[in-house]
This record gives structure tokens, C-alpha cells and sequence, in this order.
């Protein structure tokens, strides 16, 4: 098992050499583009700001927060938890739960739902901290479980599928997937409706389950590997799902970005892309941060490309999300930039955090929270 994870952990590295230098003409690999000036039409105003412990840490962890009513969850790879009010920044309590937490957060139903390196399953209370239980599962859980106020569904490094009796951490199922020979190190968060278990694998394809007892309903292939080495034929779908109304979003690395029925996976529309680390979508649109560094927004009608702006070039990028009437998107240098949703020029700019903004913004309403690497999490609102 451990050379197996020593062979993931070199082929991130190596991925992420290919991405940023794939279009350099020497040895040498090209530079993040540098920040062009522009005329700002935006301006974001700071209404309290936290330090949560020491933030993300160095294994590209992604703890990305969680908003569930008026309180807003977020957790550090130290094991440090902490509950604010999501208005003011007050701190409603902590917990240090002193374990390698890798998969934060989920929240809902009265939980706050944690992984660990350690496949560690974590549920607290959410009103005061308090652990409620504990579940082991067979791999390292780098997403944050969900929850449908049933069950909980946990996704781990190996693909597995792993259902937990919400109230008490008894199993309640489990799924066996294969996952591809060679990986990026990450997954993307699962997602339960009241009957669906979703998951994106690495294989590239979509899987649906029962929600109730892990029997598969559908499954669609979203990408099909391709190429002569094993690197050209990662086809991860590391960024998550996208839920909206009846649709589900997806996008691949290696692969492409489509819409699908939820109830029968049926592909709606698809287009070809690379991201590994999820979209995001509004009026009629889905945005996507490209692993080129490119933003993107496309027509869900014609699975056109509406607009593309590509002076982020090699920045890193997060995950875009929807803000008011533009795409916010954060960078390895811990800026937030703000684009218009109608022709993806910027509008806005501000930096979070010096060590660099890994994690999708999080927006609630007229809010944005932002969690830079270091542990600053950030409440924006626009003047």
C-alpha cells in the first residue's frame, strides 16, 4: 500500500510539471502569468476575517469551508475545528481534534463531517462540537463526506463508497470501484439527495447508487482515457459535482465538462476540458477553471464557449464560484479575481492570503468566504 501511494503522490507531482509546462518550447518550464492591470468596476469590502490554526497545509489539502444556516465550519490539517457565525466572525466554539484531517468539511442535518489521512470518519455536533462518532474506512478520505440527514457517504482515495447510519456511524454499506492505474491525488466530494449516492471516479465516469442500499442505478462515462502513457490516460474527476435543479455538472481532467440527467445519467450536452477542481454555473451558463489556467464560460444550450479568458495562465487556479453577476476564482499567489459573468473581462481584485487561495470560494446570498492556505478565512461582501 505504501509504494502505491508513493507512486500517486509522484504522479501528482509529475501531472502538475506536465500542466504547467506543457507549453513551453525549452527545458525550462514558463512562469504564472503576470497580473495585467485593468479598470476596476468592483470593489470588495472586508467584513471580518479569522485565522483558522495553520490552514492547509502542505499536501495539497483542499478544506474548503461549509455554511449550513447562520454558521459557517472550518477546519485546519492540524485537526483544529472551529464554528463561527457565518455575519459577524463570532467564534461559537472549537474543538482540536489533534488527527490529520484531509476531507473537511460537510455539514447539515445537525452535523459537521470530517476525514482524515487516516480514513477516519468524524461527526460533531453541530450546535456544540461535541464528537458524536467515529467510522473507519480503508483508505485515506481527501473530500468532504456528505449527508443527507440519513446517511453519510464517504468517498476515499481508492474509490470505495462507504455509507454511515447518520445518527450513529454504523455502516451501512459499501462500494467497490477500481480506480485507474495511475491517479491524481485528490477526489471530489460525493453528493446524496434523498435517494442518489453520486460520485465522480477516477475511471472518468459518473456512478449513481441507492442511496439507501449502495445498489448502482446508472452510470455514465464522462471521459475516455486515451494517449500512449499512463500520463496522458488520467481522466480524474477530482473537482466534485455540481447540483442544480435536475442537472448534474462534471468535468475531467484529461476530458470534458458535461451536464447530465440526474435521474437516468443521460448525457445532456458535453464539451471537451480539463480541470481537477470543479465548475460552476448561473444564468443559463457553467463556468470552469481550466488546468491551463484558463477561465471559461459556457452556453449550457449549446455547450459553446461564451467567453475565455486566459491571462490567468498557469496560476493554479481554485474552483470558480457565482457571485452577485460575476465568477470569482482564487490564484497560487492568494488573490481573489472577480470576472464578469456576461464576457469574463475582470471587475475585481483583492489578495486574501500571501501563501496562496487553493480553495472555492464559498458564497451564501451576498456573501463570499474565502479560505487562504494559511488558515485566513475571509467574510467579503461588495461595496
Amino acid at each position: 500500500m505504501r509504494d502505491v501511494m508513493r507512486f500517486k503522490y509522484a504522479a501528482m507531482l509529475a501531472l502538475t510539471v506536465l500542466v504547467v509546462g506543457c507549453s513551453s518550447t525549452s527545458k525550462k518550464e514558463l512562469p504564472p502569468a503576470e497580473l495585467s492591470d485593468f479598470s476596476e468596476e468592483v470593489q470588495l469590502n472586508k467584513e471580518w476575517s479569522r485565522s483558522i490554526g495553520v490552514g492547509q497545509g502542505d499536501l495539497f489539502s483542499n478544506l474548503v469551508p461549509a455554511v449550513d444556516g447562520d454558521s459557517i465550519y472550518a477546519a485546519d490539517v492540524e485537526g483544529l475545528v472551529m464554528a463561527l457565525d457565518r455575519r459577524s466572525g463570532k467564534v461559537l466554539w472549537k474543538q482540536d481534534l489533534d488527527l490529520p484531517v484531509s476531507g473537511a468539511i460537510g455539514a447539515g442535518y445537525g452535523l459537521v463531517l470530517l476525514g482524515t489521512l487516516k480514513g477516519e470518519v468524524i461527526a460533531l455536533d453541530a450546535d456544540s462540537g461535541e464528537e458524536q462518532w467515529r467510522a473507519q474506512v480503508p483508505s485515506e478520505i481527501l473530500a468532504a463526506p456528505a449527508t443527507n440527514g440519513d446517511v453519510v457517504l464517504v468517498q476515499g482515495q481508492d474509490d470505495r463508497l462507504v455509507a454511515f447510519d447518520a445518527a450513529t456511524g454504523t455502516q451501512r454499506w459499501i462500494f467497490e470501484s477500481s480506480p485507474a492505474v495511475l491517479t491524481l491525488r485528490g477526489t471530489g466530494a460525493p453528493l446524496l439527495t434523498r435517494n442518489l449516492a453520486i460520485a465522480g471516479l477516477s475511471s472518468g465516469k459518473v456512478i449513481a447508487l441507492d442511496a439507501q442500499r449502495g445498489i448502482p442505478v446508472w452510470e455514465q462515462r464522462v471521459a475516455i482515457p486515451s494517449g500512449r502513457s499512463e500520463l496522458d490516460r488520467v481522466v480524474d474527476i477530482d473537482g466534485g459535482l455540481l447540483l442544480s435543479g435536475n442537472t448534474l455538472y462534471v468535468v475531467t481532467y484529461q476530458g470534458k465538462v458535461a451536464g447530465l440527467d440526474l435521474e437516468s445519467g443521460r448525457v445532456l450536452w458535453q464539451r471537451e476540458a480539463s480541470s481537477s477542481v470543479g465548475l460552476a454555473e448561473g444564468f443559463g451558463s457553467v463556468y470552469a477553471s481550466l488546468a491551463n489556467g484558463t477561465v471559461e464560460g459556457i452556453d449550457e444550450r449549446s455547450a459553446s464557449a461564451l467567453w475565455s479568458n486566459d491571462a490567468l495562465a498557469r496560476r493554479q487556479l481554485s474552483a470558480p464560484e457565482v457571485f452577485s453577476s460575476y465568477v470569482a476564482v482564487g490564484d497560487l499567489d492568494g488573490y481573489l479575481h472577480l470576472l464578469s459573468q456576461v464576457d469574463g473581462r475582470f471587475v475585481g481584485r483583492t489578495r486574501i492570503d500571501s501563501d496562496g487561495l487553493r480553495a472555492k470560494p464559498l458564497v451564501v446570498g451576498d456573501w463570499l468566504y474565502a479560505f487562504g492556505n494559511s488558515g485566513k478565512l475571509i467574510a467579503l461582501t461588495i461595496r
